[in-house]
């Protein structure tokens, strides 16, 4: 066997393990996701994961490099331009739910390097991605286009005053 016909061997063989990990990992994949961990004021959202992956260039549009793509968000890309992938792929695994938490500082407090921060809050993290993809995307951008607001957001954002002083002639 000649080298090129090795070379050519070794490359199909390569580009076959890369296709079917590739497939693996994409039937790994959930079709929809449910985003409930925050739902005081607002339901719970029921993701179309299976919709969004067909929208993105890649994973790390929203994983960053949890899914071994790579990182093209700028905030994470100085320190994690060559990481390996990690186990973690929701978002909750790296952004708190409750950032104000006597766990949550006390974490941040023993973290004597500081890497992390400025890690959003969950919260802050969905909206960032969302909302900014929403608007380049020209998707739902409205609070209400996404999750619906329960009697206590309601409550929380006096939408019975907003109502009556609409009603009455007020702003």
């Amino acid at each position: 066997m000649s080298a090129k016909q090795i070379l050519t061997t070794l490359m199909t063989v390569f580009t076959f393990v890369m296709a079917v990990t590739m497939a693996q990992a994409f039937d790994d994949m959930p079709d929809q996701v449910s985003i409930d961990v925050m739902t005081q004021y607002f339901d719970g959202v029921e993701f179309d994961h299976e919709m969004h992956t067909e929208l993105g260039e890649d994973c790390s549009a929203c994983h960053h490099h949890a899914t071994g793509t790579g990182t093209t968000d700028d905030r994470c890309v100085r320190c994690h331009a060559e990481s390996d992938e990690t186990a973690e792929v929701g978002c909750s695994d790296c952004h708190a739910v409750d950032t104000f938490s006597a766990e949550h500082i006390n974490r941040k407090a023993a973290d004597v390097y500081q890497f992390h921060i400025d890690t959003p809050g969950l919260k802050a993290a969905y909206h960032w991605n969302c909302i900014g993809c929403h608007e380049q995307m020209d998707g739902p951008i409205g609070c209400q286009d996404c999750h619906a607001r329960t009697p206590e957001g309601d409550a929380f954002y006096h939408a019975d005053a907003q109502a009556s002083a609409t009603e009455e002639g007020g702003h």
